[in-house]
This record gives C-alpha cells, structure tokens and sequence, in this order.
C-alpha cells in the first residue's frame, strides 16, 4: 500500500461523544485512546499508514475498546498504558509512571499522571511539535473535566493545577466531544 503522505493529528470521532486522536508522522501512526476498531483500522489502511503505538490514557472500554482488535492487525504495536493499570489494561507492553520520558516517532512525551477520573489516569505531553500538546483523555475538556469515578476532587483539583503550570500554547487534546453540554450546563446553573 502506498502512503498518501498524510500528515499531523486528526480526530476521529465515534460512539456518541468520542475522539479516537491520530497522530501521524512520516508514514507511521500513533493512535490515543481508541474506543473501537474498525474506523482505527480502515482510517489506518485507506491512508496507506503503519501502527507504531497505542497510547492508553486509562482503562475505560471507552478508551481500550478496540484495542485488541488492532492488536490482531498489528500485533507488534507497542501499548503505552499506565503501570498501575496492568490488571485492567492487561495488553500493554510497555507500562510507564508519573514523570517517566520516553521517545515515540523522534519525539520525547513526558508522562503527567493526572488522577480524579481514575486512580491511575495517565496523559502524554511534548514540548517537540510546533505547539506543545497534551493528549489529556477524560481529565479536561472545552468548558470542564471529567467526572469523579475512583479519585477525589481534591486529587482532580491538583491534577487541573498540573496541567495549568504546562505552556499557555499547549494544544490539549480531550477525549470527548462534550462542549456544548459543558456549556449549556454552565449556562444552566449561572
């Protein structure tokens, strides 16, 4: 298959309110958090593309749900998840921790635990694109952040902290589509 020199990060949205995020640098893909397959995998194949790595914020089905499927695919990809989540996101392989560094596709991601949603919610930053970004998964998102499941809001509290130290012209990438809602809530209790 050729490769149609495709280039950048493009959102796929599936389900009701997800984005599975693709990131693609010089004929290789990086797929955040994908909560299905089939659209991964025909989006991967039409674009010419070959799998690097699998980035898993947390271990929502959400977020893992067509994680093994790819691996049928591709089952040399690496999945990056969270060290603490090795029970519930029994497929990784290479497992990482707050403050850990590592290179994906000629570029250092930081890894920036940001508990609240879960226990062990992990996200990935750069500072080596144009803009800094951060695939933030259910942490933030336009006009609010995630919901309380397993931490508490003061650990949610501290993990927003975190993210507000990052650069100003950090990009944040989120995992749902939820703004409207956020805002008509917003509107809503003002």
């Amino acid at each position: 298959m050729t490769y149609n020199k495709v280039e950048g990060i493009f959102g796929l949205p599936v389900l009701q309110d997800n984005i599975i995020w693709l990131w693609v640098e010089r004929g290789s893909v990086v797929v955040i958090d994908p909560s299905i397959s089939e659209p991964v995998i025909n989006w991967i194949y039409s674009n010419g593309l070959q799998l690097d790595s699998i980035l898993q914020t947390h271990h929502h089905i959400d977020h893992i749900g067509g994680t093994k499927e790819i691996l049928k695919e591709w089952p040399k990809t690496k999945v990056i998840a969270s060290a603490k989540e090795k029970h519930r996101i029994p497929f990784q392989n290479i497992s990482v921790k707050d403050k850990d560094t590592l290179n994906i596709l000629g570029k250092r991601f930081l890894i920036i635990e940001l508990i609240g949603h879960t226990k062990s919610h992990i996200s990935f930053y750069s500072e080596d694109f144009i803009n800094p970004i951060l695939f933030v998964g259910d942490t933030l998102f336009s006009g609010g952040c995630g919901r309380i499941f397993e931490g508490t809001y003061e650990q949610m509290f501290n993990s927003l902290k975190r993210i507000s130290l990052l650069p100003k012209e950090t990009i944040i990438y989120c995992a749902h589509e939820y703004t409207k809602s956020n805002l008509l809530w917003a509107l809503d209790i003002y």
